[in-house]
């Protein structure tokens, strides 16, 4: 009997690691819906809403998850997601307009920025940072949703996105905050502040010295122009046609997220499932090299204990059998890498090309090329032209 103690107290090691190593993934299935305001707000106390495209988060990705995840489709999801999130502030009826910002500089009241972390199909976490024009941080939070296959059915695609809850979370976050962290006052004067910003940045000889910033960074109204202003009618002017180009840059935000929603949805299940197994595989590969391990460090002990034949033959036969476990467990790991290969080859590319955009205006024809953001910029020069001619050059 003493021959083989050392052998049971390894087993029941091995039976304990496997213990502890069982995990349960308990998945969220309650659908969390859109809140909307109960008490109807007058339109100039409604703020737009400017959500950036998001940062794929692909210099925040570790080396362990490197190889599981493709930057290009991250890169996709930088602009698919801010569409369904502006798409869900706006269905809320919460807020003025909300747009998908083709640049940094388009002003607004209020910005959402968006930072991807996580993305495989069975679990997304987006770290989510809300300012407005005056500089003020509102707040910055994690939203971690995981999903069950479930959320692939195809009756409910066909009502929400799989991470839906994640997208109604945030807008009832902002909305929460708005309501116990804003007043009216502050709304009032956020939106002078996003006006005269505008204004600023297309003339700011004239109304550079319309607002302040103080050593927090911090923008406050030093005084307001009249509202007969000649300058502000037509910095207005000027506002509404940049309001009317990136409404126009919505439908292409539109048509980019409906082009990608098929291949999208085909390559998050297909990933989902891919993940599930990658999962499996590395705990079964951890479950494996601890069985060896343990069966191993059993077999040397019952040799070291015992000089006879007998447990001479039961010790190789313990470091045999905790070696093929081991060897094992490295094979399983190589599984793993072939889920995470077979991750790569369902990834395509979903990034969609822009056509060129041809804008009629009162004395010529022109014609903006290149991807979203270079033709915003293109237009921004354009309308700083039409300002410049508009008054004389002043």
């Amino acid at each position: 009997m003493q021959l083989f103690r050392p052998l049971v107290v390894a087993s029941m090691f091995v039976l304990m690691a496997l213990g502890g190593c069982a995990t349960t993934s308990v998945k969220s299935t309650e659908f969390v819906p859109i809140v909307q305001g109960n008490v109807a707000m007058d339109e100039d106390l409604l703020m737009d809403i400017g959500v950036r495209v998001f940062d794929p988060g692909v210099d925040e990705i570790s080396r362990r998850d490197m190889d599981r995840t493709n930057t290009e489709i991250r890169r996709a999801e930088s602009r698919y997601a801010p569409y369904l999130m502006a798409e869900t502030l706006q269905r809320s009826g919460n807020w003025g307009v909300v747009r998908v910002l083709p640049a940094e500089h388009t002003t607004m009241d209020i910005y959402l920025d968006g930072q991807i972390l996580l993305s495989d199909g069975e679990g997304m976490i987006i770290k989510v940072t809300v300012t407005d024009s005056t500089g003020r941080v509102w707040y910055e939070r994690l939203y971690e949703e995981h999903i069950s296959q479930y959320n692939y059915d195809q009756t409910q695609r066909q009502s929400h996105d799989p991470f839906q809850v994640i997208y109604n979370n945030i807008a009832n976050d902002l909305l929460a905050f708005r309501q116990r962290s804003v007043t009216d006052d502050q709304v009032r004067n956020i939106r002078m502040v996003s006006e005269l910003q505008f204004a600023a940045n297309f003339a700011p000889d004239i109304f550079g010295d319309y607002l302040t910033k103080n050593n927090r960074g911090i923008t406050t109204v030093a005084r307001l122009p009249a509202d007969n202003d000649p300058s502000l009618i037509r910095m207005r002017d000027i506002r509404e046609r940049d309001n009317l180009f990136v409404d126009t840059v919505q439908d292409y935000y539109a048509t980019y997220a409906r082009q990608m929603r098929g291949p999208y949805d085909a390559w998050r299940a297909q990933s989902y499932v891919e993940t599930m197994a990658l999962e499996e595989a590395e705990r079964s590969a951890r479950r494996r090299f601890i069985t060896g391990a343990a069966a191993i460090a059993g077999g040397i002990a019952a040799v070291g204990q015992n000089n006879s034949a007998g447990a001479q033959m039961a010790g190789i036969v313990g470091v045999g059998a905790g070696a093929f476990l081991v060897r094992s467990g490295f094979e399983r790991s190589q599984q793993a890498q072939m889920h995470v290969a077979a991750l790569s080859e369902l990834s395509q590319s979903l990034e969609a090309e822009v056509a060129p955009k041809v804008i009629e205006l009162d004395d010529r024809q022109i014609m903006l090329t290149g991807t979203v953001e270079e033709q915003y910029d293109q237009w921004r020069e354009i309308l700083m032209e039409i300002y410049l001619t508009e008054t004389g050059g002043l």
